[in-house]
């Protein structure tokens, strides 16, 4: 019987004892394909670094046309940022109440009444009346005047007002006093 022909060599070297053919050499064309494609690559890599030195310029250190951090900027705009940072806008609101009392609370309450002191943690305004009268009268408008202060400040900045009366001056025991007596216990050693 006879062999097939698909198993006898071939001149050509194509059977299964010839040696296998290489890569093809590249040809003219290949290697203009292959030199293109390496400039564009590396003139996208160039754009890049164009595109990230441009970028560092305009947030970085350089000034220009465009407005940045170091600009000038308005003197309540620098104050109302720097609050802001620091966390300061409830104390610097109430300190602005206390300094705008009158157009707060009109200048009827004002002249009898002024803020004394104003307790952060527990959101509450001291109030110190000179007069008895006028310490019930603002204890009476106490839910309006927390109203009207929480609209100026910002919600919950104050959430209850304490009214005092009239400091009274201290009180001397008798019309003689020894010096550095401390009153009617003190009297006879």
């Amino acid at each position: 019987m006879s062999e097939p022909a698909e198993h006898s060599p071939r001149p050509g070297g194509s059977g299964p004892g010839a040696p296998e053919p290489g890569p093809a050499a590249p040809t003219g064309a290949d290697l203009a394909r292959s030199a293109l494609r390496a400039a564009r690559a590396q003139a996208k890599q160039r754009g890049e670094q164009v595109r990230e030195k441009r970028e560092a310029k305009r947030h970085g250190l350089r000034s220009g046309a465009r407005s940045d951090g170091r600009d000038p900027v308005p003197l309540g705009a620098a104050l109302n940022r720097l609050l802001t940072e620091r966390g300061w806008e409830s104390s610097a609101a109430v300190g602005g109440v206390m300094g705008r009392w009158p157009q707060i609370v009109g200048p009827d309450i004002a002249a009898h009444c002024h803020p004394s002191s104003y307790d952060e943690a527990a959101a509450v305004l001291v109030v110190q009346c000179d007069s008895t009268a006028w310490a019930t009268q603002l204890r009476w408008l106490a839910r309006q005047l927390v109203a009207r202060l929480n609209h100026e400040l910002g919600h919950g900045t104050v959430r209850s007002i304490k009214v005092l009366g009239p400091a009274a001056p201290a009180r001397g025991y008798g019309r003689l006093r020894a010096p550095g007596s401390k009153g009617p216990g003190d009297t006879w050693g």
